[in-house]
């Protein structure tokens, strides 16, 4: 039987945050700016017949952990959200909050501490040098993913090092 050869070194390096991104917004103004401004110096590229942007968002999840008090501010339940949207997530919650039935059904009403939400999203990017990669933007967490060449992680290392809510 034949053995299988390695013929690439596929990397991932991952920076686990200081503190983590402070809210939903600031989330989405991160990594909007890396699809708009293009910080890695991406390029465009066709696959499959298919124009493809030079990053690309390919996934995003953000989840919201709500608690049910009774007036003692005994914990009576707990909710645990999970939206594909920044907008679904703001109306989910807010739907949420202000849902009689839910409170009434766990006798409580609902808080929600935004400070225990998590949000990630995924980012495609197209290498001048043909390397396909992933940037994964978590609340406390960045990591780059499926690159070979050592100047990716050099590139996005460096601009991580410019944006202070990546500390």
């Amino acid at each position: 039987m034949a053995d299988f050869v390695q013929n690439t070194n596929v990397k991932s390096a991952v920076r686990t945050l200081a503190n983590p991104i402070a809210d939903v917004s600031s989330f989405d103004t991160i990594v909007a700016s890396v699809v708009t401004d293009n910080p890695f110096e991406c390029v465009a590229y066709m696959t499959a017949g298919v124009n493809h942007n030079p990053v690309e968002k390919t996934k995003e999840t953000y989840t919201a952990r709500l608690v049910y008090e009774d007036v003692d501010a005994k914990n009576v339940g707990t909710s645990v959200e999970k939206y594909n949207t920044i907008i679904g997530f703001a109306a989910g919650v807010a739907v949420i909050m202000a849902s009689a039935p839910l409170a009434t059904a766990h006798t409580g009403t609902a808080t929600h501490d935004p400070d225990v939400d998590s949000y990630s999203a995924t980012l495609r990017c197209h290498d001048p040098n043909g390397e396909i990669y992933y940037v994964n933007f978590a609340r406390d967490r960045i990591s780059v993913t499926s690159y070979s060449d050592d100047a990716i992680l050099t590139k996005v290392e460096t601009w991580a090092d410019t944006v202070a809510g990546l500390a």
